[in-house]
């Protein structure tokens, strides 16, 4: 089929993608070798399509289909895509990605390359034409350029052998496509998916959430944009979850079970109403975690996997819950983040605890126990606030202790519950001894960064300290505000306050916010202590791993504030902002086995481009470790920032 029929097709609705196709993803450097492959006649591979009623048929995008047989794009979606956007100078119906790719096209008739419009080079070069003008123009366009180029002094005869260039380039729109089919009525959707993830091989393939997704928008086609919607409310509140997130919430009050396997005979109505319940609960459970344990943003909310669970806890109680009981299941939520119980498989882990809440022996108090003896005690010690970096598994615990507890500002004496509202960008992390006092006398980085060195301070407070030593500035803080060292769990004794006694110091504050944590925990259990007791059990339990190094974390504050500001960068580009110190744990046992700066597991166009990580001042063994988990390791800002504008904007 002629290219310019299949762009007609388009038009005419007789040629779409089918709901289950992702985004646009080629680049500028794609679109321009196609052209130029198709220029020079080269083979640029067929189509697969899959014929199917129109009138069953699910496909994206606004535009309506023709009525009859139709043909949904299996495989070509970027070749056909770039074409009708050069070609037509707008992109298709179905189109989502980055309109950028395909604008401004320049053929240099001289030359004969392909480029994008550079105003510099190209402005005052009649020679270079604009290439969706002439698609667009068709003959009538040709005769008016050789035209217009004869009048042109500089090039005059030389017009008619460039006219032969532009017959070839109008040329492109003539050229064959060879289409392969899928039709038949035994070419259910699993079938049709399965061939696609087939030929995709070399591609990303779908995820079980986008089949289930797939299945769903077959009888409710708005259910992705009415997910989508409620994510960027969510967004907007500072919690970046993401559809396969939403959806695996929605599957655990619909069906009990983490596997997306088991939505995809569930009606449109059902999937809906769960949808809505699901909805309302995670509401519930943001609201419970942000106000009685403090975890009220995306940055400290280490437990997003366990949500899901206490959603189906919250549907089989229609949502309420007495004080303790709810006290009880934030207890369960805080430990299954601090030790890292959605670290690895987390779907295993998600129909762990979905199955012990179901049965007459099912509910909160098996899933406690589940989590007990998988975690070998749920008691927290002084050594597990030995970590480093803001990365650090205890990090968000700091956080929550602070939030929970009564802990002060320093400056203001005032508490930093009350003050802060949530938002990391109202509060500093604080080195309590400063960093660059402590590598002037030979710290190392660990040292430096370590957990216990750390404190939440407003930002004035944080100016006003700037590099002074504790045993100069702790003393005038005691004065102003009496207590407000205490309150965040400063030891007392003067002698701990000067730093050739630093490491001491880190000793005694890792006692004092162990001690901290485990009474924050009490008051959430109100007297049933028996959860924190360690258990014994013949079977594996988390604390049965080695202890080793966890590779990488955020330097400092300075380091922080520089990735802050890429984030809000990358975010002004309209692509998702990445996770903060992503935590990369073993896909089997959960163990944590590194920290990275700035991380897009799922791609920055999630799940249609390659997993991307940012790691400023990092080992070689962490760009190693990152690299073997496919992660596509950048280690500047600079060429972080051209890999998104060359690759992923395509701003060439």
């Amino acid at each position: 089929m002629k290219i310019s029929t299949l762009l007609d097709h388009i038009d005419s609705g007789h040629m779409a993608l089918p709901e289950f196709q992702r985004g646009y993803v080629w680049n500028r450097d794609q679109v321009r070798g196609l052209f130029d492959s198709l220029y020079r006649r080269h083979p640029v591979g067929g189509l697969l399509v899959w014929a199917t009623e129109a009138s069953s048929a699910q496909h994206r995008g606004d535009g309506a289909l023709a009525p009859g047989v139709v043909k949904l794009l299996l495989d070509g979606q970027q070749r056909i895509t770039s074409l009708y956007g050069v070609a037509r100078g707008k992109p298709p119906a179905f189109f989502d990605g980055n309109a950028r790719a395909f604008t401004d096209l320049r053929f240099h008739l001289e030359q004969e390359v392909f480029a994008f419009y550079q105003p510099v080079k190209m402005r005052d070069d009649p020679l270079w034409i604009d290439v969706t003008d002439l698609l667009s123009k068709g003959q009538d366009g040709h005769e008016a350029l050789v035209e217009q180029l004869a009048e042109d002094p500089t090039i005059g005869t030389k017009a008619v052998r460039y006219s032969a260039r532009i017959s070839r380039l109008l040329g492109i729109l003539e050229i064959q496509f060879h289409i392969d089919e899928i039709t038949g009525a035994d070419k259910t959707l699993d079938v049709v998916v399965d061939i696609f993830n087939r030929v995709n091989s070399g591609g990303t393939k779908l995820s079980k959430g986008d089949l289930a997704l797939a299945k769903i928008c077959a009888d409710w086609p708005t259910a992705r944009d009415t997910m989508q919607a409620k994510l960027r409310e969510w967004a907007k509140d500072d919690y970046d979850f993401n559809l396969d997130w939403l959806l695996r919430s929605v599957n655990t009050v619909l069906t009990g079970e983490a596997k997306f396997q088991f939505l995809h005979d569930r009606s449109a109505a059902e999937v809906q109403a769960a949808l809505e319940r699901a909805i309302r609960h995670i509401d519930t459970c943001l609201n419970l975690i942000s106000g009685r344990l403090g975890l009220d943003h995306a940055r400290v909310l280490f437990g997003r996997f366990a949500i899901p669970v206490m959603v189906r806890y919250l549907d089989q109680r229609s949502g309420v819950l007495d004080e303790r009981e709810r006290d009880k299941l934030l207890f369960w939520f805080a430990n299954a983040g601090m030790w890292g119980r959605y670290s690895g498989s987390t779907e295993s882990m998600i129909d762990q605890d979905l199955a012990a809440l179901e049965g007459p022996d099912g509910g909160l108090d098996r899933l406690l126990k589940q989590l007990q003896v998988w975690a070998g005690g749920l008691w927290a010690e002084p050594e597990n606030f030995q970590s480093s970096s803001l990365g650090a598994r205890f990090y968000p615990v700091l956080y929550l202790l602070t939030r929970m507890g009564e802990a002060r500002d320093w400056g203001t004496g005032l508490p930093l519950k009350a003050s802060l509202r949530g938002k990391m960008n109202r509060l500093e992390v604080h080195h309590i001894f400063p960093k660059a006092q402590l590598y002037k006398r030979n710290f190392g980085r660990s040292e430096v960064n370590a957990l216990a060195n750390f404190c939440f301070l407003t930002k004035d407070t944080n100016l006003d300290i700037t590099d002074r030593l504790p045993e100069e500035y702790f003393r005038k803080v005691e004065a102003a505000h009496p207590g407000a060292l205490k309150s965040q769990w400063i030891p007392e004794d003067p002698k701990l306050w000067k730093i050739e006694n630093y490491l001491e110091f880190l000793k005694a504050r890792e006692e004092l916010l162990a001690n901290a944590l485990n009474e924050r925990m009490q008051e959430l259990l109100h007297g049933d202590d028996r959860w924190l007791d360690e258990v014994e059990d013949e079977g594996e339990s988390k604390s049965d791993e080695d202890a080793t190094e966890v590779l990488g974390s955020i330097l400092d504050e300075d380091e922080e504030a520089q990735l802050g500001t890429l984030r809000e960068w990358v975010t002004a580009q309209g692509l998702a902002p990445g996770e903060l110190s992503y935590e990369l744990a073993d896909p089997e046992s959960g163990k944590q086995r590194a920290v990275l700066d700035l991380a897009w597991p799922q791609g920055m166009q999630e799940e249609l481009t390659e997993a991307v990580a940012l790691l400023l001042n990092e080992s070689s063994e962490l760009v190693t470790v990152a690299s073997g988990a496919g992660f596509r390791c950048f280690t500047t800002v600079e060429s972080f920032k051209l890999y998104v504008e060359r690759e992923i904007l395509a701003n060439t």
